[in-house]
């Protein structure tokens, strides 16, 4: 745990820079770390990015920054809570910010095309998290993109962080995506007993939705939350029968004491 003293500690993550952002609190509640939120930045280079997380106007704080060179700057202590989940919600939670961990990885997103990311990242966002994962034990499917959080709002990291890589290498959720092929769907506007059963799926694993056998804006958002992370090659809200496989194969991979 970091000691704080007038904003500057000493990093959490051995080789970490630290930039202190002022925009952070305690945890509430008395809450502790279980879960870890990955972020693009969505700006055009990571000064501005952290320029941005250290303004006070701008209320809004990361623990860590992840850099395109794999250079790892942390802002906030872990101790903290730092205000990078905004309205989110996960598994019946909807204080993120005080029982989670925030990275942001420096990536223009939409402002850039959506540009890869470096090995040189990935590489310092593995160890990153590993690093994070063990100290707080965090479970493989707390490991979640801001996109699962808050699927209405938001699209990051976006379809091309590489999740598969992450797994690999030990951090995280994940099952090979079935196949896309044709056969029955669900889609925006459906209603009945199966988009009920879709939508109980969807919140055993941890989303937001509705269960109320009508497929609106509020299952198609957490669809395409799960599509752009475990499905990332078609992500169009729909639920087909390669999304509903998937989703089938990650649930009956959780033991059933987490479930």
């Amino acid at each position: 745990m970091s000691e704080i003293e007038d904003g500057v500690f000493v990093p959490d993550h051995m080789g970490a820079t630290v930039r202190p952002s002022p925009n952070f609190g305690p945890r509430r509640d008395g809450k502790g770390v279980s879960t870890l939120i990955l972020h693009y930045t969505g700006m055009e280079n990571g000064e501005a990015a952290e320029r941005l997380l250290e303004s006070p106007e701008s209320e809004v704080s990361a623990h860590y920054v992840v850099h395109e060179n794999g250079g790892i700057v942390q802002m906030v202590a872990e101790s903290e809570r730092a205000w990078h989940a905004g309205k989110s919600f996960w598994r019946g939670e909807t204080d993120i910010n005080s029982c989670s961990i925030g990275i942001e990885i420096i990536n223009q997103g939409p402002l850039g095309g959506f540009p890869d990311y470096s090995d040189a990242q990935i590489e310092a966002v593995i160890g990153l998290c590993r690093d994070i994962c063990a100290r707080h034990s965090i479970r493989p499917e707390r490991v979640l993109a801001h996109s699962d959080i808050a699927p209405s709002r938001k699209i990051d990291p976006g379809e091309k962080f590489p999740w598969e890589r992450l797994y690999r290498a030990g951090i995280g959720h994940w099952v090979e995506p079935a196949p896309i092929r044709g056969g029955r769907f669900l889609s925006l506007g459906d209603r009945g007993q199966p988009v009920e059963a879709l939508q109980s799926m969807l919140a055993i694993y941890g989303y937001q939705v509705p269960i109320d056998g009508v497929f609106g804006t509020e299952t198609e958002a957490a669809i395409k939350g799960f599509q752009r992370h475990f499905r990332s090659q078609k992500v169009d809200g729909v639920a087909d029968v390669s999304t509903i496989e998937t989703l089938h194969r990650l649930l009956s991979t959780i033991p059933a004491s987490v479930s």
